[in-house]
């Protein structure tokens, strides 16, 4: 990969500004998880600690029901993403390389869901939730969170299939592969940027999600992080180095997730890598 240089000094200055700008708020997110409320907003808002409190990571953990939360929020994240992407990636197949009725009027079907502001399924979705005796449970989150993400998941699939040569599937027909091992020897390992890139959309769709939280649990025991710090706010709103420390803490796994995937996902922004793997 060739690397993007720019001789004149006015371009590096300005985007070494537009990097640290970028970066700026995680660092300050950092930095606020380590100071008290004095410094936070008197004495030094924008700048490093003047001393280190570490023990706001101890109180974020320990005197709130954090680890709570957080394992709640990594169920619900996990298994949003392994069953979104499962229905996609096998929806985008039959739907790419298959030829039968009614295909493309599903495929359009499907991509339509995009457009399905949250707001509007909101009250819909807590009768379905209800009827069905699903609500305070974890399903009562993973259900609608599977749904909303399929679109967008099965569009991303879609396009990666289209763009394999048919060639390496008639390959593998002459050779006896059957159709099953076609799709998962052949076909999804020439998909594996794709697959990385939508963990990380789907899995921050899931990590972050507010409203539908907010509205179909309120059991304690069930809430999810995003929940966990609203209440944070409320019952410990003194202690704002905490409520740092707090969403420090929450923001790791979607870090680890991204510098796990960064390469596939760079792979996944290139034209042709469908192909290349």
């Amino acid at each position: 990969m060739k690397t993007l240089k720019f001789k004149h000094p006015v371009s590096n200055i300005l985007i070494w500004l537009y990097a640290l700008l970028s970066v700026y708020p995680l660092f300050w997110m950092i930095a606020y998880s380590l100071k008290n409320n004095d410094e936070i907003f008197v004495t030094n808002p924008f700048g490093l600690p003047t001393h280190f409190r570490f023990e706001n990571y101890k109180t974020a953990w320990t005197s709130f029901n954090v680890p709570q939360y957080f394992t709640n929020s990594v169920i619900v994240s996990v298994v949003t993403v392994v069953f979104s992407l499962s229905f996609a990636v096998l929806f985008a197949y039959a739907v790419a390389r298959m030829k039968w009725r009614l295909s493309g009027a599903v495929r359009v079907y499907m991509t339509i869901g995009m457009f399905v502001p949250v707001q509007v399924i909101m009250i819909p979705l807590a009768i379905l939730m209800r009827d069905f005796h699903l609500a305070n449970s974890y399903l009562t989150l993973i259900v609608p969170y599977i749904a909303f993400n399929l679109s967008f998941a099965t569009l991303v699939f879609y396009g990666f299939f289209r763009s394999v040569p048919v060639d390496l599937e008639e390959a593998a027909c002459i050779d006896g592969a059957s159709i099953y091992r076609t799709f998962f020897s052949v076909m999804l390992p020439l998909i594996r940027p794709s697959i990385a890139t939508m963990i990380i959309f789907v899995f921050l769709a899931a990590w972050n999600e507010f409203p539908i939280a907010m509205m179909l649990i309120s059991k304690e025991s069930l809430k999810t992080l995003p929940l966990g710090l609203l209440f944070f706010q409320g019952q410990f709103t003194t202690d704002w180095g905490a409520m740092g420390a707090a969403m420090t803490i929450a923001s790791l796994p979607t870090l680890l997730l991204y510098m796990l995937f960064s390469e596939q996902v760079e792979n996944a922004l290139t034209v042709g890598s469908a192909v290349k793997g």
